[in-house]
């Protein structure tokens, strides 16, 4: 794995982030979670907003924690806290670190360009090995021990729910063929075998090995579970009529949000009848965020914290 530490400026860049703003309503020496640091803009957005207010920063990424952590740190002082983890173990962290209450945490579900560029196994654009672990440090799985064991009939499923993809059974037939010849090793390996079941056309905008690799990166990451970890552990935390901003990339991630919403409608108030999605102009500066959902809602007033 590549080890060379990627600067601020081209870590990522934070999609949404003047929505994000309006939508958490900074108050003076409010204390605010980003539980999905990375390039660390939105933190760094949110510290510049309110020069009063204090930002906790979580990242399972050591690499990004370390990349962008130190820089903010000289610059923003105890007004900010760095914590190395996954937010899925929102209530561990936060139990550890004694902290109670806080005014609004921000998730941003994406996964980062830095990591899908220079990551291995991630993009089909550079052979790498077939890694797709977003935190080595945490995990043992790697993408093609994945595709060496599975049975069919579950890649194909795997592929069909998390990849969202019509060809699934063609694209698990094709995989479990290969395998038997040769072990799947590299992302050059799995992309071209995708590739000679479902032709790449010039006229998509996508290339159709893009879903498979979504449904491998969030079988790996466990993603979809540990966002609904998080939205569980995340509520009771929230001071009264503190919010939460959740940012998807994908149908699976935004319908998870938009029905945890639904079902805490006790408990929070659902500010965004429809997601918040870019500008024009963000838009045009930042193709990241095309595909960007911005969910909110807030704690009522009169539910009492942990």
């Amino acid at each position: 794995m590549k080890t060379t530490l990627p600067s601020q400026e081209t870590y990522h860049k934070s999609v949404l982030p003047r929505e994000v703003l309006e939508q958490f309503n900074l108050k003076p020496h409010g204390v605010y979670i980003d539980v999905t640091f990375g390039g660390g803009g939105h933190t760094r957005s949110i510290l510049n907003a309110e020069p009063t207010c204090k930002v906790i920063a979580f990242d399972w990424d050591k690499i990004a924690i370390d990349a962008n952590g130190a820089p903010l740190q000289a610059e923003f002082g105890d007004r900010l806290q760095l914590l190395w983890g996954n937010f899925a173990h929102f209530d561990r962290l936060m139990k550890k670190n004694k902290i109670t209450g806080v005014d609004g945490i921000l998730a941003d579900f994406g996964t980062s360009q830095n990591q899908i560029h220079e990551r291995d196994g991630f993009s089909f654009r550079n052979d790498t090995p077939l890694d797709m672990r977003m935190s080595p440090g945490h995990q043992k799985i790697w993408a093609r021990d994945i595709l060496a064991k599975i049975p069919e009939k579950e890649l194909a499923k795997l592929i069909f729910e998390y990849g969202e993809d019509a060809n699934a059974n063609k694209i698990a037939r094709a995989i479990v063929l290969a395998r038997g010849k040769r072990r799947i090793m590299t992302t050059m390996d799995l992309a071209e075998i995708v590739e000679s079941v479902i032709p790449f056309r010039h006229d998509k905008r996508s290339h159709p090995a893009t879903k498979t690799f979504q449904a491998l990166r969030i079988a790996v990451n466990h993603e979809l579970d540990n966002i609904i970890c998080f939205l569980k552990a995340s509520v009771p935390y929230l001071n009264p009529a503190g919010r939460l901003l959740c940012i998807s990339f994908h149908s699976l991630e935004d319908r998870i949000v938009k029905n945890f919403y639904k079902e805490q409608k006790d408990t929070l108030t659902t500010l965004t009848k429809r997601p918040i999605t870019a500008s024009e102009e963000e838009l045009f500066n930042n193709t990241s965020s095309r595909s960007a959902k911005l969910r909110v809602a807030e704690k009522c007033l009169q539910v009492c914290n942990k």
